[in-house]
């Protein structure tokens, strides 16, 4: 099992990982999400634009009144990216755990 590439990074782990407990048909704004994975702006711009150009999420933009609002929501694909990245990394620790209980007792 390989790691997926896209999500790896840890910006975008936390945006999938904010994204994934939500139902098909809900999103979370842009400044929700900011507020949940703590960066800038330009950084969760640049990191939302890349999961997006991935299809792992939709990205809508509106206007409440004037103000713009921007909603970002996980696909299906998303989903199961996600659920593989996750699989990946348990079975990296699970690995690490019976590599670490062999090690205690190898001499030092």
């Amino acid at each position: 099992m390989e790691p997926d590439e896209i999500i790896h990074q840890s910006l975008r782990l936390k945006i999938m990982a904010a994204l994934n407990p939500l139902t098909e048909s809900e999103s979370l704004e842009f400044t929700r999400v900011k507020a949940i994975v703590g960066a800038t702006d330009g950084n969760l711009g640049s990191h939302i634009a890349t999961l997006e150009n991935a299809g792992y999420i939709k990205v809508e933009k509106d206007f409440v009144g004037k103000k713009p609002r921007t909603r970002v929501s996980i696909t299906k694909a998303g989903r199961r990216a996600f659920a593989r990245h996750v699989a990946y990394l348990r079975d990296v620790l699970d690995g690490a755990a019976i590599d670490s209980g062999q090690n205690k007792t190898a001499p030092v």
